[in-house]
This record gives C-alpha cells, sequence and structure tokens, in this order.
C-alpha cells in the first residue's frame, strides 16, 4: 500500500520545530501585551465574496491563489489568504467598532496556491496587527515602531524600514492614468506578466521582480508627484514621527503593496540576515476597508509578518551570534531531568519520582527502554537535559536518588544523593 504523503506546500511542523515557533509565539504575546493589543481569532473559512470585495478581484491572490470552493449549500467559500478582511469582517458583525478604538493582533495558517519556496508555502502562518479608528499620522508611526520593536526583541538584526504614500484614491486615479499612458508607450518592453497587469491592476507593476522591467520603472512617474498637498503634508508628518522615534526610515517611491485596500502609509521592513535584503514585515493603512466591507468610514492600519520568514531569519541571526536573543529563542531547550533506571522497584519508583517532580513544575523526562544503563545515560546526554536522576535497586533500597550533572554550566553537587520522598528539597536542588 502507498504510503500517504502531506500535500505540495503543505508542511508539518515537528515537535524540534514547533518548540521553536512557542518561544517565538511567547515573545509575541508578551510584547503584545505590553502595546494593549488585544487577541482576535478568527475562522479559517470565510465566503469567497469577503476577500473578493476586500483584497480586490484584480490581485493575484483573488485571481490565482486561493482555496475556494462551493459548500454543501452551494455557497462559495475560501480558506483564508491573509487576516485583515477576516478581523474587519469580525469587528463589524460583533460591533466592536461602537466601542471605540480597537488594537487587535491575530495569529494562524493562512492559504495560498503559489509555488513553494524556502520561508513561503501554501498553508503559511501569519501574526499581524490591526488597529481600527485610528487616523493619525502619528499612529501609522506607532503601529510601525510595534513592529520594529517586537522584530528587535525576536533578535532581527540588519533591520531597514521603507515606506511610502499610497495617497488617496484620488490620488491614484490621477497617478493610474499616468503611470498608465507612460507604460502603454512602452509596453513592448514589458514582461508578460506585467503587460496583463497593465489592464487589470497597472500599480502592482511597481512590485514587479522582472529585471527588465524593474529596470524600465526606473524612470516612470512616481506616485509621489500625484500625491495632493494635503496627502504629502500628511506623509511628512509620519517621516516626522518616525524621526522622533528614532527609526530609521528610507523612503520608496516604487513600494506598493499587494492587496487594493492600501491608501496613504504602506511600508515594509526588510532584514539583510539571509544575505540579500528580505522582507520579513509589511503593512499600511486602508481607511476604505471598513465601509468597502458595509460598515461606516472608519480610518485603519496594521500589518503582518509570515512565520515561516521569521524563524528563517531568527536560525541564520543564531548562525551569526550564537550567544545572541535569536539563538536563545530557536535553541532546542531539553528537560531539566532525565530519570535512568532499571528493574521492576525501581520503575516503581520513577514512575512515582517523574510525577512528583512534574507537579512541582520541573521538567521530567523519563527513560522507558529498561536497556543498560550505559544506553540509557547516552539518551539521556542527547535529550540536553541539565541533570540525570538515577534509581536502581541499590537506591531504592537505600530511599535514595543519585543525581548527575550532564552540562558543565549547572555545577556539581556537594552531595550525590538525596531521599527519594524528599520531592521539595529535591525540586529545589534542581533549580525549581
Amino acid at each position: 500500500m502507498t504510503q500517504l504523503q502531506s500535500l505540495r506546500g503543505m508542511v508539518d511542523l515537528l515537535p524540534e520545530q514547533t518548540r521553536r515557533w512557542q518561544a517565538v509565539e511567547a515573545v509575541v504575546r508578551a510584547q503584545m501585551q505590553r502595546w494593549c493589543c488585544e487577541e482576535i481569532r478568527t475562522p479559517l473559512l470565510e465566503v469567497t465574496e469577503l476577500f473578493a470585495r476586500g483584497i480586490g478581484e484584480g490581485t493575484d491572490v483573488v485571481g490565482k491563489e486561493m482555496y475556494s470552493f462551493i459548500d454543501r449549500g452551494d455557497r462559495s467559500c475560501t480558506l483564508r489568504p491573509e487576516g485583515t478582511a477576516s478581523v474587519v469582517r469580525a469587528a463589524l458583525q460583533n460591533g466592536l467598532l461602537a466601542q471605540g478604538v480597537q488594537r487587535l493582533w491575530y495569529g494562524g495558517p493562512m492559504f495560498r496556491y503559489e509555488r513553494p519556496q524556502a520561508g513561503r508555502q501554501r498553508q503559511f502562518h501569519q501574526i499581524g496587527v490591526e488597529w481600527l479608528g485610528v487616523s493619525t499620522a502619528a499612529s501609522d508611526a506607532e503601529v510601525i515602531a510595534l513592529a520594529w520593536d517586537l522584530l528587535a526583541e525576536l533578535g532581527v538584526t540588519g533591520l531597514a524600514l521603507e515606506v511610502n504614500s499610497l495617497g488617496t484614491p484620488e490620488d491614484r486615479k490621477l497617478y493610474r492614468s499616468r503611470l498608465v499612458a507612460w507604460l502603454e508607450e512602452r509596453s513592448h518592453a514589458l514582461d508578460s506578466d506585467a503587460q496583463q497587469r497593465l489592464q487589470t491592476n497597472p500599480l502592482r507593476i511597481l512590485d514587479s521582480k522582472h529585471p527588465q522591467t524593474r529596470a524600465l520603472l526606473q524612470d516612470a512617474p512616481t506616485l509621489e508627484q500625484s500625491l495632493a498637498p494635503s496627502s504629502r503634508a500628511r506623509f511628512d508628518a509620519v517621516l516626522e514621527a518616525l524621526q522622533d522615534l528614532a527609526i530609521p526610515v528610507q523612503p520608496n517611491p516604487h513600494l506598493v503593496r499587494g492587496l487594493d485596500y492600501y491608501g496613504h502609509t504602506a511600508f515594509e521592513i526588510t532584514s539583510n540576515q539571509l544575505g540579500a535584503q528580505a522582507t520579513v514585515c509589511g503593512g499600511g493603512r486602508y481607511d476604505g476597508l471598513v465601509q468597502q466591507l458595509g460598515g461606516p468610514p472608519t480610518p485603519a492600519i496594521g500589518w503582518a509578518l509570515g512565520m515561516e520568514r521569521l524563524l528563517l531569519v531568527l536560525e541564520a541571526a543564531a548562525q551569526v551570534d550564537p550567544a545572541g536573543r535569536a539563538a536563545q529563542l530557536v535553541r532546542v531547550q531539553g528537560p531539566v531531568a532525565y530519570v535512568v533506571h532499571r528493574g521492576e522497584a525501581a520503575a516503581r519508583q520513577a514512575l512515582l519520582l517523574c510525577r512528583g517532580l512534574r507537579q512541582r513544575g520541573v521538567a521530567v523526562e523519563q527513560d522507558a527502554s529498561g536497556s543498560a544503563f550505559a544506553k540509557q545515560f547516552k539518551r539521556a546526554d542527547r535529550s540536553g537535559a541539565d541533570w540525570a536522576l538515577v534509581l536502581g535497586d541499590a537506591e531504592v533500597e537505600r530511599g535514595v536518588v543519585k543525581l548527575k550533572p550532564l552540562q558543565a554550566d549547572v555545577g556539581e553537587m556537594a552531595q550525590e544523593e538525596l531521599p527519594v520522598a524528599d520531592l521539595d528539597r529535591l525540586a529545589l536542588c534542581l533549580g525549581h
């Protein structure tokens, strides 16, 4: 019988990887708590119209990448390809906007049918922030600072921030007409994807990765040239607020976001930790989305970062600085104690010992093989435990357990044996 495999682009997170994810998620959760952001959890499955209306039917996400199907109720359903539209839908449906400003964050899997590659899978995971009801330039800088400080707290180095203003819908309409006219005169020099986008979503051409198209765009008109004075003044205020926060910023007139709902501030944070500068976080302002989904006019801004890409960056940072913050997060933590035992009486005592220590907050792994002590000690070394707790017939008879340090930094015990019944003392000796 053929062994079943996971679908392409759907990757298992094995225990060692999961521990790393949990360490990162713990830092995220603590950071969000300090910034007074409340967690929200939305369904994986939504009606397709939510994303078609919210993201934009001319985008690659809606046009090419969504996992959509007709359910038994003859409804078109879609596995969520991003988090913002779902959060806005939840806020509207549950009346959150009537309760004032909402500072929300989320984490979980998203789904896009695209070519799997390093740091990008068809089921991928995002952590995102959505602030609903905030409109000032200072709030733009504040939400960017949240992302910047989180990445720094995680130990990501080589950070760079690029920002652009996408202006108002009127600004973009004026710019679109100028850009299309300019590109149509040079359409023969565009790659095939750009030629298609010229008819559907020309602003997305600015985000092209094709070398020939990128070279051509160096001389293209910029959105900045089409900004109204009020949009220009707002963007200057954002830059000034970022300067006040001592966050270095590089304006990038070619920066656009891949989803239609963005306007005014758009930004990306990159890191050179993987060699070339790679985006680890991106977002922007989307003041029109709430109204577009049936709610009242509501200013909003947010960002998202991909967990898979972030873990690659952290692992690279750990290689560069083995004693740094990133290395601490990605290092696999072993148990505090590993119980080695042989014999029926020792096995019964080991069961009691392990449970008692676990009840006192000690992470304990028990060897269940019954093999020779030498083999058990090898497994204890591989486990990464600080201590081996040894029980044999002699120890059981005398009512003691032997403690053997497995790591150089835990030191030597002045007393190598302790009463096995004195669990409080034993836990204290193990550092708990």
